[in-house]
């Protein structure tokens, strides 16, 4: 079955198949319009997470006082990626997103690849986020109520409630995410607004938007943070058989949230800037880490702001996990759809059309992830101990680099696609933008593997360097490897990586031409 391969059907099965194994396999249409995809997808960037907690890493740790250019420099190189991605997105409509672009353009065997890959990467950073929640909440109850709580409880009780909600109607989760989301950024944006109306020594300086303040040696590691803060917006196309208009709908979230993205982290990275003096931000970061928000929201808008904006940390973190968790069930819902998981996975739940085993697989690797690190946890409760603070940056760096890597192998692939369909003419600047996008992509994930050690922390040499990385590595080999095997035993599965839906409508039209 050759890759790009169009379907014509019948007018009046087009509307009742949705899946080749029947509407037990098939996740619920008409579930999300244009606003709940959105704030689906931007739950994912954590924005409350990225301003207090990435943002005075950069500034501190990496010295790029430059942050603010770099939100717009790749906001630049993630719309040339998101012209050719978006136009993709109208041609396939799949659960399996990444892999079922990478499958449609570089072929089923890539395409199993990518799939492993896109696997442990949303799980990687799913999962590393229950580190940090589990010890911000451990901090709040020793703060408002003296007690003394275990990170790793908290962390737990948040896997089952992610799981639990899991399990429910898409357009309820997309609710949930909106209003977690709608508030932090609220708060966000007074801070800037404060930050800004009060600016430190310098005034409301545009030092950080000179390209000179880009340079150091930590910008490649700058580089994956900021694409990690990103991640949401390529998430669209894996809700496109829950939308209504995914031809419409898909690609207009992708570029709404680009831009949001850009403007929003840009803008709330230039008033941290503007807060201290761009040349106060790298030490202030340095000496306060996390705590720099809100030490620069207590002096400018009191302790009763600062107190909510703690407690919305939190809750913005949930809902990065619970956008994440989404995403990873359904990447497994679409492979088990297609063979490349047991088929148990291709199930929905009769009740809500969630990919119910999908997300029970998800719970249970979270749950067993957090309990691994909290045995190895030996130093006292309240403690900021290295289980915790590992749990977050080494999965988190692990989950962005296989989010980048899969972003390049995505931009050829859309070139691929559209050249086997004898289009390329037609889409040739889109072709040049995801071309673009796709070498400036491979530069980053270079930087990233080469800086890895500054990523996670880690001292020069260390066998984390390379270790968490080749994470990234096995999981593309064996779903290589896998997507062989399948080949040369199942071909007629092999055939069908990456048609998901489509499948199905192919062997009707065949089955209803004539002389069939």
């Amino acid at each position: 079955m050759p890759t790009g391969r169009s379907t014509t059907l019948p007018a009046d099965s087009a509307a009742e198949i949705r899946t080749y194994k029947g509407q037990d396999r098939a996740l619920r249409a008409d579930r999300l319009g244009t606003a709940g995809l959105l704030l689906s997808v931007l739950a994912a960037s954590a924005p409350l997470m990225v301003v207090a907690g990435v943002m005075p890493t950069i500034f501190g740790v990496m010295g790029i006082v430059g942050q603010p250019l770099l939100f717009v420099i790749l906001g630049v190189v993630l719309a040339l990626f998101g012209i050719g991605y978006a136009e993709m997105s109208r041609h396939v409509h799949n659960a399996g997103a990444f892999y079922a672009y990478i499958a449609r353009g570089l072929g089923p065997t890539a395409g199993a690849s990518a799939s492993l890959v896109a696997l442990v990467a949303y799980s990687a950073m799913q999962v590393g986020v229950y580190g940090i929640l589990g010890f911000e909440i451990s901090g709040l109850f020793a703060t408002y109520l003296d007690t003394q709580v275990a990170w790793w409880i908290p962390a737990l009780i948040a896997v089952a409630a992610t799981g639990a909600l899991g399990w429910l109607k898409i357009d309820l989760n997309a609710k949930v995410l909106g209003v977690l989301l709608l508030i932090e950024c609220a708060l966000v944006v007074v801070f800037d607004a404060a930050a800004l109306g009060k600016p430190g020594p310098e005034g409301l300086s545009l030092d950080a938007f000179d390209p000179s303040t880009l340079g150091g040696a930590g910008l490649g590691t700058a580089l994956c943070f900021c694409i990690a803060a990103f991640v949401g917006f390529e998430q669209s196309p894996v809700y496109a058989e829950e939308t209504s208009k995914p031809h419409i709908v898909v690609s207009r979230v992708m570029f709404l949230a680009i831009g949001f993205v850009a403007l929003f982290f840009a803008l709330s990275a230039w008033a941290l800037s503007v807060a201290t003096g761009p040349a106060g931000i790298v030490k202030a970061s340095a000496e306060a880490g996390p705590g720099l928000l809100f030490e620069l929201t207590r002096s400018r808008l009191g302790e009763a702001f600062t107190d909510v904006l703690h407690v919305l940390f939190v809750t913005g973190m949930f809902a990065a996990m619970l956008s994440f968790h989404n995403v990873v069930a359904r990447y497994a819902f679409a492979m088990g759809r297609e063979g490349l998981l047991p088929a148990r996975f291709g199930r929905t739940n009769p009740g809500t059309g969630a990919p119910a085993t999908g997300s029970l697989l998800q719970t249970v690797v979270a749950a067993v992830v957090v309990l691994v690190f909290a045995v190895t946890d030996s130093a006292p409760t309240g403690d900021p101990t290295a289980p915790v603070l590992h749990l977050f940056t080494w999965m988190g760096s692990v989950g962005a680099l296989g989010v980048t890597a899969l972003m390049a192998a995505a931009s050829f692939a859309v070139i691929a696609f559209f050249v086997r369909r004898g289009t390329a003419g037609a889409q040739i600047w889109r072709l040049a933008a995801a071309g673009l996008a796709g070498l400036a992509l491979v530069g980053i994930v270079v930087y990233t593997v080469k800086d890895f050690a500054v990523l996670v922390g880690a001292e020069q040499g260390s066998a984390l360097s390379w270790a968490l990385p080749a994470i990234i590595a096995v999981a593309a080999l064996g779903g290589l490897v896998h997507g062989l095997v399948l080949k040369s035993r199942r071909p007629e599965a092999h055939a069908r990586i990456g048609l998901g839906n489509e499948a199905f409508r192919l062997d009707q039209a065949a089955d209803a031409a004539p002389g069939a």
